[in-house]
């Protein structure tokens, strides 16, 4: 963690408000260099986009493999308002992106939810990327108070 960690964080969850004032979901990302330069920001795209991979680190991660070759990303950091999804881990790994940093936790995401809420698919996104045989460093939750408030009446 570093200053860069926490600025980036703080412009996901910024990125997650657009994707909500945007009639979708509350969820954004971002990826950056090893120096900390913004290279493409992506919002979740699902209601708009009526797509249910319309995830913003799904959306991110097929922008950046157009862009740019698998070992420039192994040198990126995905920032993501939240925990990637089992499917955005995925995305994530094939993408050879080596660095995730996340505010909100999966389990603070679904206690926000209700547990009347059948969406849930409770798998940490570490338990995913730890099966792959490459290194992906995880750092999260961080900031999770601020990365709660963009969630805050969303799910109601």
């Amino acid at each position: 963690m570093n200053e860069n960690d926490l600025r980036l964080i703080r412009a996901v969850i910024e990125i997650a408000g657009n994707a909500r004032n945007n009639g979708n979901e509350p969820f954004g990302a971002l990826l950056a260099d090893e120096h900390g330069n913004i290279l493409l920001e992506s919002e979740n795209t699902i209601i708009t986009e009526k797509d249910c991979t319309g995830h913003a680190e799904a959306n991110l991660m097929r922008q950046a493999s157009r862009k740019y070759d698998r070992e420039f990303l192994a040198k990126c950091t995905l920032y993501t308002s939240t925990e990637p999804c089992p499917m955005c881990a995925g995305a994530i790994f094939w993408g050879n992106v080596r660095r995730v940093v996340y505010g909100l936790s999966e389990e603070g995401l679904y206690g926000m939810m209700g547990e009347g809420d059948e969406e849930v698919l409770l798998l940490p996104c570490r338990e995913i990327l730890v099966r792959g045989k490459k290194p992906i460093e995880v750092i999260g939750p961080v900031l999770e108070e601020e990365a709660k408030k963009v969630h805050e009446g969303f799910w109601n």
